[in-house]
């Protein structure tokens, strides 16, 4: 295997953790966390740049800004909570509601076959925002996986977030 470079420049805002700006700050709900860019999701404003979905009363959803695959989405409650049994039991049902029709979204928009559909509970498990519990759903299809992981370790995402981002909100341009 070679020694060869793929540049990724946009991933050091995640690695850094980039600070929120201060219109991202507004209208933050009572306990949000003001570093935490699904509480930044919750509040109406600039969908598109935040990657938003969708908003119910009690979850967000919002495109994965680093994805695994094509169409990977973040299904989070709205409240800042990082445990399980922190959940009320109205926010339960509506983060399976909600997952289950992103699923179906994700299936009639983008044909896919299989999902995988996961939470991280704790840095140990890979949690990489442990404070704010997020389901990920990551479409699947036959042979997705190609040679690339395989030989290159690297994937390829065969579509931009912003025109993923437009066909899930139905917003896209003409």
């Amino acid at each position: 295997m070679s020694d060869e470079r793929i540049w990724a420049p946009w991933r050091l805002e995640f690695i850094k953790g980039g600070a929120p700006e201060p219109e991202e700050l507004v209208g933050l709900p009572p306990g949000a966390d003001p570093n935490c860019f699904l509480c930044r999701a919750v509040p109406e404003g600039d969908d598109h740049r935040r990657l938003v979905v969708e908003r119910t009363d009690l979850a967000v959803t919002v495109l994965n800004r680093y994805p695994y695959n094509n169409g990977h989405l973040l299904v989070a409650p709205r409240r800042h909570v990082g445990r399980l049994d922190g959940l009320t039991e109205a926010e339960q049902l509506e983060l399976v509601a909600t997952i289950t029709r992103m699923t179906g979204k994700l299936e009639a928009l983008l044909d896919a076959e299989a999902f995988n559909v996961g939470v991280n509970l704790g840095v140990a498990a890979g949690a990489g925002l442990p404070g704010h519990l997020h389901w990920h759903i990551v479409p699947r299809w036959n042979g997705d996986t190609s040679f690339m992981p395989t030989i290159a370790g690297a994937r390829v995402i065969p579509q931009s977030l912003d025109a993923l981002w437009e066909l899930m909100t139905g917003r896209g341009g003409a």
